[in-house]
């Protein structure tokens, strides 16, 4: 069996959606949340076919990441993905792209350092392609394939991120947002700003509004312990969830990022706050997947709301300093595209070498055996070390040298070459 033929009978899949495949409005149906995460997996697992599984699951991109039995366990995976969200596999299938093998391979090391991110060269997805490994992990469904793939995917993503300039400038989704704002209200050091959630790009989009001059803060989190801990760093006021309704008209500019799974501002509670506010503008950016803000809000008169998708234009501007070094990151990513395949394909001289090796130490024990009890016998140790020396080396020489002569009796010179570069002989005069 060659060994082309022989590591597809353990193929790489992965299939998935992501911001340039699918709108939001696909991609929220089909998002893991965190704390199903591992039993998402153990059911992938137990499907048919599936030996290793890992899953990145992100407000831009859900990602399935396995290794099969074989090709025709493809479908096994589909129907798995649109039947743990209670879809229709003829509903998802046109929004899914599908990689193998080495294209699986390029695809992860690409996203590991944002080079398939909304935002180029985004370092959260680095973040959430470890919480993916974790998660598989703990899960027990990577095996030593998926094992190495992502470690290996982090070590390509340190090297991007040191070697190129991918992560210069501060560009990301959060960086987008505040470029916004301050298109459309100019200098941000009047307005109030009103963050909900507490997670990382919350963080960012703090410090970003800070930066740009804003001072007036409200943080709320359905942890409020959360909300202060992010508000103390501000000097901003912490809120609970429930108290919005009460705040909102206080806001200029609202951001958006929870892991709510049910939009948390509707459209009712922000037209009180604009009769409040008595219809100064409002601008609000949903970063959510699922919505925070419920899309009827963007009818709205005096309300600016954008979604990540609509964030496209502004992180392009921002991206363009990216593009050399992503150029340069695409070099390194194909050459460690192929030391992940010349691994792999390594794997499946394992089981030979190791039965060949033990074919020669139960050879050897054979031998010194027989060598002992001569020497026991009290025969003469030079002759019995000249026995064991001839009997191994007949022994060790005869199955190859057969083989080589079987082959050239048929005229397989295809195989001699093989030999020549197998024993090392290839470099020799014949």
């Amino acid at each position: 069996m060659s060994v082309e033929t022989s590591g597809s009978s353990m193929p790489l899949l992965s299939l998935g959606l992501n911001h340039k495949s699918a709108p939001l409005e696909v991609r929220e149906r089909l998002v893991f949340e965190g704390k199903h995460m591992g039993r998402a997996l153990g059911d992938l697992k137990s499907r048919p076919g599936v030996h290793e599984a890992a899953l990145l699951s992100t407000c831009n991109r859900t990602e399935v990441y396995t290794v099969l039995a074989d090709r025709t366990s493809h479908n096994t995976v589909l129907h798995w993905l649109a039947e743990s969200h209670c879809v229709d596999p003829s509903w998802v299938r046109p929004y899914l792209y599908i990689h193998q093998d080495a294209e699986m391979v390029r695809h992860l090391l690409r996203v590991a350092p944002g080079l398939d991110s909304l935002v180029l060269g985004e370092p959260q997805i680095g973040g959430q392609t470890k919480a993916a490994y974790t998660e598989a992990m703990k899960a027990g469904t990577l095996g030593r394939v998926l094992d190495r793939l992502f470690q290996h995917a982090f070590a390509v993503s340190k090297q991007v991120r040191s070697q190129t300039g991918i992560g210069s400038n501060p560009v990301s989704v959060a960086f987008a947002a505040v470029s916004l704002a301050r298109q459309i209200f100019g200098n941000l050091g009047g307005y109030t700003g009103l963050l909900i959630g507490a997670g990382e790009t919350i963080e960012l989009t703090a410090r970003h509004l800070h930066e740009q001059g804003m001072r007036q803060f409200i943080v709320a989190n359905r942890s409020r312990e959360r909300a202060r801990q992010l508000a103390d760093r501000y000097n901003a006021q912490a809120i609970d969830l429930g108290a919005l309704p009460d705040y909102l008209q206080q806001a200029d500019v609202v951001v958006a990022s929870t892991a709510s799974q049910l939009p948390i501002l509707g459209k009712g509670s922000v037209e009180r706050a604009l009769r409040r506010r008595k219809h100064r503008p409002i601008f609000m950016v949903d970063i959510a997947v699922p919505r925070d803000i419920e899309p009827e809000v963007g009818n709205l008169h005096d309300v600016y709301l954008y979604t990540v998708d609509d964030l496209q234009e502004v992180i392009q501007d921002n991206m363009r300093t990216r593009e050399d070094a992503a150029r340069q990151a695409e070099e390194i990513i194909e050459l460690q595209v192929e030391r992940f395949q010349e691994w792999r394909r390594s794997l499946e001289s394992v089981p030979v070498i190791r039965r060949y090796r033990d074919q020669g130490l139960a050879h050897r024990d054979e031998v010194l055996a027989r060598a002992r009890r001569r020497l026991a016998r009290g025969e003469d140790p030079e002759a019995v070390m000249e026995y064991l020396a001839h009997t191994l080396t007949n022994r060790l020489l005869h199955q190859p040298t057969s083989r080589l002569r079987e082959a050239s009796e048929r005229g397989r010179g295809d195989l001699l070459d093989h030999g020549r570069f197998l024993l090392g002989t290839d470099d020799e005069q014949t």
